[in-house]
């Protein structure tokens, strides 16, 4: 006798911000799949509408409510969560029609407003998830969050009062979901946090037994530590390529070095400095050494030569000089990042910096953000033009009939450059294939496979 299965409601999700909330996104809707819930890639199909916000800057709060406001009007069944919903008065306050708000990182609260609102049929046919958890990237790379929160408290900055203090995971939880994550097609792990050189400083760095599967680890059981470098060994035995992000420029980063050299961790590394004007970073309450830091970028680079480092910079922040400005300036022409970010100071309501003197009128700060780019694109243009005729694995992210398109060591997806390729049709998404450099411009290189 056939069974008729009831028709289990359909969530949609709007995910914003970074790349953190998107993990959110991820683990909200594994647990909404498993109780029994179908995914609607539309408006029209779904029966609830999640948005999950990012509140970090008033811009990025105003394209929250833009999207609330978008999903309100094409579905009219929203509930709101990230980190918006620490406002959820001023949520109300423009859509009273929201049926529920919750903050980051709430994912009981924000799954119990969805069975409150679309309730499940009972079913045990419905109950069904793949053992990596549904997810918002392809399928061969993936965001792997070790930690939630931050323990420092810069003056531009409300991560904390929005996500809280450091919260690590254990080691053994991290390495279990990576490798699940590669048994179900990851290549990259891209290893997110507030902040990655942190990490395990809450649970005082103490081990936990692990044993892993992964194609370099013998499936020996031992014991893991929670720290950066030691959890960045165990990821390489894991992933073919393992990427971190987020990283505050402790000594200890410099242990990671080696890693990348030996061929276990990318050698890519994402600092966000910042600046490098002394008295700015003193008014942003970060360290600033900027003597040290160009010691230890040059010695980094003495270990793993081909060392890709990315970083973000804030131009315009109160008291900002034009004696600071050029400062920062000049250390880029001695840094010589490979990838560079830069960001228009924004006040940011709650922040510290809001009630500093001085603030950079926003023609002067157009100004200079004019000039970082130009001075950054032309290192990078340089820098690119240097692998003209170098051969570099590239991970292949799209193929179709005219080439492929693909990304080096040193690019993270969606924030970095790409290598277009000639003659590659016969790639597969997910390849890992040595190709030969044959063009550049300011960002992006240009190839063949070999």
């Amino acid at each position: 006798m056939a069974t008729t299965l009831p028709s289990p409601p359909k969530i949609g999700m709007v995910s914003l911000g970074c790349p953190k909330n998107l993990v959110d996104s991820e683990r909200i809707l594994t647990q909404l799949r498993g109780d029994g819930y179908q995914m609607s890639p539309d408006y029209a199909g779904a029966d609830i509408v999640l948005v999950n916000t990012c509140g970090f800057l008033d811009s990025a709060k105003e394209e929250s409510l833009e999207a609330i406001g978008e999903a309100i009007a094409e579905n009219g069944r929203v509930i709101v969560t990230g980190c918006m919903g620490k406002e959820a008065d001023a949520i109300r306050a423009r859509f009273p029609q929201v049926l529920a708000i919750t903050g980051a990182h709430e994912y009981e609260q924000v799954v119990g407003a969805v069975h409150e609102a679309a309730p499940m049929p009972p079913s045990a046919f419905l109950n069904l998830i793949p053992d990596a958890g549904l997810k918002l990237t392809p399928r061969h790379y993936s965001y792997l969050k070790i930690s939630e929160g931050c323990n420092h408290r810069c003056s531009f900055c409300i991560i904390p009062s929005l996500r809280g203090d450091l919260v690590s995971r254990r080691p053994d939880a991290i390495l279990r979901e990576a490798e699940k994550l590669v048994e179900a097609g990851t290549k990259e792990l891209l290893v997110i946090s507030q902040d990655t050189s942190a990490y395990g400083v809450d649970l005082r760095h103490a081990s936990w037994p692990v044993k892993t599967g992964g194609p370099m680890s013998r499936n020996e059981a031992r014991d893991v530590r929670a720290h950066m470098t030691d959890l960045s060994r165990e990821l390489g035995k894991i992933a073919p390529w393992v990427r971190l992000h987020y990283v505050y420029p402790y000594p200890h980063v410099d242990h990671v070095i080696p890693l990348m050299a030996e061929g276990l961790v990318l050698p890519y590394l994402d600092i966000p400095f910042q600046h490098a004007s002394p008295s700015v970073l003193r008014r942003m309450k970060r360290p600033g050494n900027d003597a040290k830091v160009l010691q230890r970028i040059h010695n980094w680079r003495t270990i793993a030569p081909d060392i890709t480092i990315r970083s973000t910079f804030v131009v315009g922040f109160p008291g900002e000089t034009e004696e600071d400005f050029q400062y920062l300036l000049d250390w880029l022409d001695e840094a010589q990042l490979d990838r560079v970010g830069a960001f228009r100071f924004e006040p940011v309501e709650g922040a510290a910096a809001n009630l500093l003197p001085d603030h950079v009128p926003e023609e002067l700060k157009e100004e200079r953000y004019a000039r970082i780019m130009e001075k950054t694109a032309a290192i990078s243009a340089a820098k690119l033009q240097a692998k003209i005729g170098r051969t570099l694995d590239v991970i292949i992210d799209a193929v179709d009939e005219e080439g492929a398109t693909g990304r080096s060591q040193a690019d993270a997806p969606e924030i970095d450059g790409e290598v277009f390729l000639r003659d590659a049709g016969h790639l597969t998404v997910g390849d890992i294939v040595p190709v030969t450099i044959e063009d550049a411009d300011d960002h992006d290189l240009y190839g063949v496979p070999v």
